[in-house]
């Protein structure tokens, strides 16, 4: 028995059509809360032996075929406020990250970083994302968030662990706003370097294609800079190009030819296509290296019960 709510919920709902990757069976759940007040009640009421896994837009996700076994909580226009005041930029966890560093820009701060980083906020902090070498941790003064047991928090950025492609969010916590401090910026300057941003983007990377993004984390433990001396060893792209894994299929997955650290879904991929050839990266590049990868990539939920 699900507790009344607001928002939406519904039962059995399919995850492809939410997710980057379009692959994926479906949730038990799918919660989209109205506003805060919703999102806690439904927490305090819900079972607590009955997983819940906050989901953004599924940019950086693969959902397994047998779908998962949990309510997604799915914040929508309830979440996706931005606001400027100061030097803070505070931003619902819904708000795209694109979305807030062009609002940042108009407002003369400078969030430019996120211009090219798929997804949420509220995503991005999860994962301290970050590129041409800023991430959410430079810039982060604290979240807001609801706690499983439907309690609003307050935590400062420096509790939240944030490290290379990681933070320590407790299971179950839905994180709903996130303030950041923003250094002044021209517009005009600021909106010419988030087009460059995008240029060097599109020239590098398969945007026009069905992908999450970075497949793999960088062993060496940083995104890249974008600077003329950025160093590419130890870069994930490189290892799977030296394994021979470029270009390499799997059903309707593959590895990008233009950039192969993005896992790309070419039409009628499955999540066990999907995930099965990132598991046959890591084996090539640890045979060719030594070094096992770590995927960037989220994986949930089950295999189908009738997997043969």
């Amino acid at each position: 028995m699900m507790p009344p709510v607001r928002g939406t919920l519904t039962e059995g709902r399919p995850l492809a059509d939410l997710t980057w990757l379009r692959v994926g069976g479906p949730a038990d759940w799918l919660f989209q809360p109205a506003d805060e007040e919703d999102l806690a009640g439904f927490l305090a009421a819900h079972d607590p032996a009955v997983p819940v896994f906050p989901m953004g837009v599924g940019s950086n996700l693969i959902v397994r075929d047998g779908g998962l076994r949990a309510v997604v909580i799915r914040l929508g226009r309830g979440f996706n406020g931005i606001r400027v005041e100061g030097e803070r930029v505070i931003a619902g966890a819904a708000a795209l990250d694109a979305h807030v560093a062009r609002r940042a820009a108009e407002a003369g701060r400078d969030l430019t970083f996120l211009r090219t980083i798929p997804g949420t906020i509220g995503g991005a902090v999860r994962m301290n994302a970050g590129c041409y070498g800023s991430y959410v941790a430079d810039h982060l003064i604290e979240v807001r968030a609801i706690t499983r047991e439907g309690r609003a928090v307050t935590l400062p950025a420096a509790d939240l662990g944030l490290a290379y492609r990681q933070s320590r969010l407790p299971e179950g916590w839905v994180l709903v706003e996130a303030a950041f401090r923003a250094d002044a910026g021209d517009p005009a300057a600021l909106a010419r370097r988030m087009d460059e941003q995008i240029a060097r983007r599109d020239s590098s990377q398969p945007t026009r294609d069905r992908s999450a993004g970075s497949t793999f984390r960088n062993p060496a433990g940083f995104s890249s800079t974008g600077r003329a001396d950025d160093t590419h060893e130890l870069k994930a792209w490189k290892l799977i190009d030296e394994a021979g894994m470029r270009g390499a299929r799997r059903g309707g997955a593959q590895m990008s030819e233009m950039h192969s650290n993005f896992l790309i879904n070419t039409g009628g991929a499955t999540a066990a296509d999907l995930e099965g050839l990132g598991e046959e990266v890591i084996k090539r590049v640890f045979q060719s290296s030594g070094i096992e990868l770590q995927w960037e990539i989220m994986r949930v939920g089950e295999e189908p019960v009738n997997k043969q």
